[in-house]
């Protein structure tokens, strides 16, 4: 490992699974991760002859478990991608975590056992040790699940072992297109679980849509575009705009991407972004944001800094948001003309670029 690099032990349900999976045999090992990928390295340190594959959804993720690794083993790599790397694996292993999205553990379950051998080891653990909702979606696979409790008096989790015997019968296809009309275009855009307001378009994204008038020939950004329905919108309304949208969601990316095809709308690019970069920098006329309200804002003010980078002087920065007050406080500092609209549960925040 590279010195200086901060070690995090791992959270709970990847210990246990990486306690389970260390006395399973396998050499051809795919992992995700609740933390920082430490169970991908653990195994690859015990198995040296081994391939061992950690896969994300997020870009900010996996750089996060990149640079904690420092110098990996020649047999780990890591994927940021929209479904699991091809197998096959002879061993998948998969922490995860109580608050998890249902649909996006159904579908990550589900890929790993199509990922794995015929053979292969399924192991599992969560961070409920009173789990019987994803004992029962393994159970629903058909295959016998073996639990595996851990020591100690208290638990914190609770693992499993599911054996794959033959090939699934039937894969459950659990994206999902979402119709909706802007002005008078109807539009196909498409989510998956993990992204942003699957199944559905944000009421967010709405209150974007409908807040903002484009001028022909204009530079727009798209900043966390989830499933790509402001982008889809504001590009379906003149082929001269040109529309960039970025996200650090591999899915997210995937579904812009797929929408704009659908949709037939060439003047939109897509792009995978999780560290502030902007293309262009200076040559965009308006940024447009919905972000996320954990992180105590942090996401927030990336997407802010991203936004002043992006712009040229004079351009305009529009967020949607339901907790206004940080922007109100943050923007003034070195915006022009910050205001502000209420719409209904949401505020729309406008700023000029300086």
């Amino acid at each position: 490992m590279t010195e200086g690099v901060e070690q995090l032990p791992p959270r709970p349900a990847e210990a246990h699974a990486l306690a389970i999976a260390s006395g399973l045999p396998g050499t051809r090992i795919i992992t995700t991760t609740v933390g920082r990928a430490q169970a991908a390295r653990a195994l690859s340190v015990e198995r040296p002859t081994a391939r061992v594959v950690t896969w994300f959804l997020d870009r900010h993720q996996y750089g996060l478990a990149v640079t904690a690794w420092g110098e990996p083993s020649a047999g780990l790599s890591a994927a940021c991608s929209a479904d699991m790397p091809p197998g096959p694996y002879d061993l998948a292993v998969i922490p995860l975590t109580k608050n998890g999205e249902a649909e996006l553990t159904r579908e990550i379950i589900q890929q790993a056992l199509v990922q794995l051998a015929v053979g292969g080891r399924l192991v599992t653990a969560i961070d409920n040790p009173r789990d019987t909702w994803l004992h029962e979606q393994l159970a629903a696979t058909g295959e016998t699940v073996r639990v595996r409790k851990p020591e100690g008096a208290k638990p914190q989790t609770i693992g499993y072992i599911v054996e794959k015997t033959r090939e699934l019968t039937k894969v459950r296809d659990f994206s999902c297109e979402v119709v909706f009309r802007d002005r008078d275009r109807v539009l196909t855009a498409f989510t998956r679980p993990g992204v942003f307001a699957h199944r559905r378009i944000d009421p967010g994204a709405r209150h974007l849509l409908n807040a903002v008038d484009v001028a022909p020939e204009s530079h727009v950004l798209d900043i966390g575009c989830g499933s790509g329905c402001v982008a889809l919108g504001i590009a379906a309304r003149d082929e001269s705009v040109q529309v960039r949208a970025i996200d650090s969601s591999a899915r997210a990316v995937e579904c812009t991407r797929r929408g704009a095809e659908a949709n037939g709308l060439p003047n939109i690019t897509v792009a995978l972004e999780a560290g502030g970069d902007v293309p262009d920098p200076g040559a965009f006329d308006l940024v447009l944001a919905n972000p996320p309200y954990y992180a105590d804002f942090r996401i927030a003010e990336l997407f802010i800094d991203a936004a002043w980078r992006a712009l040229a002087p004079g351009g305009t920065l529009l967020v949607v948001t339901k907790q206004p007050t940080w922007y109100l406080e943050r923007l003034p500092q070195s915006w022009n003309d910050v205001a502000r609209e209420e719409v209904k549960t949401y505020h729309l925040i406008e700023a000029i670029r300086g």
